[in-house]
C-alpha cells in the first residue's frame, strides 16, 4: 500500500527529489567515508554552483570560507546527466546512513555555523505527510542526531580552512 511507503519513496513517485536537484557539497570526511565504503574515488567533483541558493554568502563566513575554494568551486558529489546524484538508486540512496554525506543527513534541517534553525529548510513534500504525521517523524530522524551531524560537519569545514591555508602557505614559500 502506497500509504505504507516512507515519505522520501512518496516523494520520488510523485516528483523529483533532493537527490535529483540538490548540488550536494562533501566534506573531506565525507568522501574518506564513502570511497571506504564504494572503493570508488571517482562520485566527487569541484564545480562553482549551478544555483544561487548555493552560492558563497557573508552570512555564515565558517562555510563560504571552508567550503568555497579561491576560484569559487567547491567539492561536490558528481550528478548523472539527467541530475540524479551518483548514490541514488531505485529504492533511494545507495549509501548506508552513516557514510552519506553529513548535509544528506541534516537535510531538511536548516542551520548555519551557529547550529540548526527552527524552521526547517523548505522542498519537502508535506503534501504526502499522512494525518497528524510530522515532517522529522517522516523522515525517521530526530533533532539530536542533527545536532551532532552539524556539529561534525563544521569540524570536517574547518579541515578544509586549514588545508587552503597550508595550500596558501606552500605556494608562498615555493616564490
Amino acid at each position: 500500500m502506497v500509504d505504507e511507503e516512507p515519505l522520501c519513496m512518496r516523494c520520488a513517485q510523485c516528483r523529483r527529489t533532493c537527490c535529483q536537484l540538490s548540488e550536494v557539497y562533501v566534506t573531506l570526511g565525507d568522501v574518506q567515508r564513502i570511497a571506504a565504503h564504494t572503493h570508488r574515488s571517482d562520485f566527487h567533483d569541484y564545480a562553482i554552483p549551478d544555483n544561487p541558493v548555493y552560492l558563497p554568502d557573508d552570512d555564515d563566513p565558517a562555510w563560504r570560507d571552508g567550503v568555497f575554494r579561491p576560484d569559487g568551486t567547491r567539492r561536490v558529489l558528481r550528478r548523472r546527466p539527467q541530475g540524479d546524484c551518483v548514490f541514488l538508486g531505485p529504492g533511494g540512496c545507495t549509501l548506508p546512513m552513516d557514510v552519506r554525506p553529513l548535509l544528506c543527513r541534516i537535510y531538511p534541517y536548516d542551520f548555519d555555523e551557529h547550529g540548526l534553525r527552527s524552521e526547517l529548510a523548505p522542498g519537502c513534500p508535506l503534501e504526502l505527510l499522512r494525518p497528524g504525521e510530522g515532517l522529522i517523524e517522516a523522515l525517521y530522524m530526530n533533532r539530536t542526531d542533527a545536532e551532532a551531524w552539524h556539529e561534525q560537519l563544521y569540524e570536517e569545514i574547518g579541515w578544509e580552512r586549514g588545508e587552503l591555508a597550508a595550500a596558501v602557505c606552500d605556494e608562498r614559500e615555493a616564490t
